[in-house]
């Protein structure tokens, strides 16, 4: 089974009643099984997307190779994601390796640059039956490394949105309406107002980035209003090393290292699960 772009996954999402599609942060190999597990149980189409550093770390050919493996042998339509790129090289790489989706992550730049740049990586990913998101607006929190302090949050502008979707034609665009990457202690308050604007003027894909933090109210406000993929990472990052910090913690040093692991993921499958349920 050949992995899916971000379009061909959101259209079988569509076909089983999802309004939305959920990409999750995969941050080591062995939360894998996890996540083809809460697929499965909720009958979902899965999306994973990956950082430049958990990509760096464990090679990007082992990630396609391993992934589309559990897609083909669990039969779930998966697409892979590498999230938050500024590097085009690095695009390029993922490109090259089998990714079937890719982030440009110019929100940093002026808007000319952001834009000429994401038409670049269209450029080079469109001939490869790749998908291209892109971000306008400052989101604010910390992201594999990437910080935006509260006081440097810039909330994404209907006229700017338009304006970026027309000028590239890019598959889906992150905006900023009020989310927090890393936010797992509290509740963002989402702009559900400033989400329809841009969803009416850009009828675009639209992604919201720092899901972890959204309140369940919120979280079905916003797949009802324009959200088409709905990013979490911090949340399985933190159950996973609670759970591993507990049963390590307990445990004996000859003891098999599944035994300390299969806790941790069953921890992730159900906060999978969960959010899941969110986006019908």
């Amino acid at each position: 089974m050949s992995l899916y772009n971000f379009p061909a996954l959101l259209q079988v999402a569509k076909e089983r009643n999802f309004k939305a599609v959920g990409s999750f942060n995969l941050h080591c190999l062995e939360m894998l099984p996890a996540y083809f597990k809460a697929a499965k149980a909720t009958n979902s189409p899965l999306m994973i997307q990956i950082s430049t550093g958990t990509a760096e770390y464990l090679g990007y050919r082992l990630l396609v190779d391993s992934i589309r493996s559990l897609s083909e042998s669990q039969q779930i339509p998966t697409c892979l994601h590498l999230d938050h790129c500024s590097d085009i090289e690095s695009i390029k790489t993922a490109i090259d390796a089998g990714f079937s989706s890719v982030m440009y992550d110019g929100s940093h730049l002026d808007m000319a640059e952001n834009i000429a740049n994401t038409r670049k990586v269209i450029d080079i990913a469109r001939p490869r039956n790749v998908s291209v998101e892109a971000e306008l607006g400052a989101i604010g929190g910390s992201e594999d490394g990437k910080a935006v302090a509260v006081e440097d949050i810039c909330f994404t502008t209907t006229e700017d949105a338009k304006r970026f979707v027309d000028e590239t034609g890019v598959d889906m665009l992150a905006v900023s309406v009020g989310t927090v990457h890393g936010l797992y202690t509290g509740k963002a308050q989402i702009q559900h107002q400033r989400l329809a604007d841009i969803s009416e003027v850009t009828r675009t894909p639209l992604v919201l980035h720092g899901g972890t933090g959204v309140s369940d109210e919120d979280m079905r406000r916003a797949v009802a209003g324009g959200i088409d993929k709905v990013n979490v990472g911090t949340e399985m990052n933190v159950q996973w090393v609670g759970q591993c910090k507990e049963t390590f913690g307990k445990g004996k040093v000859n003891d098999s290292v599944r035994k300390f692991l299969i806790p941790a993921n069953d921890a992730v499958a159900a906060v999978l699960i969960e959010k899941i349920a969110l986006f019908k």
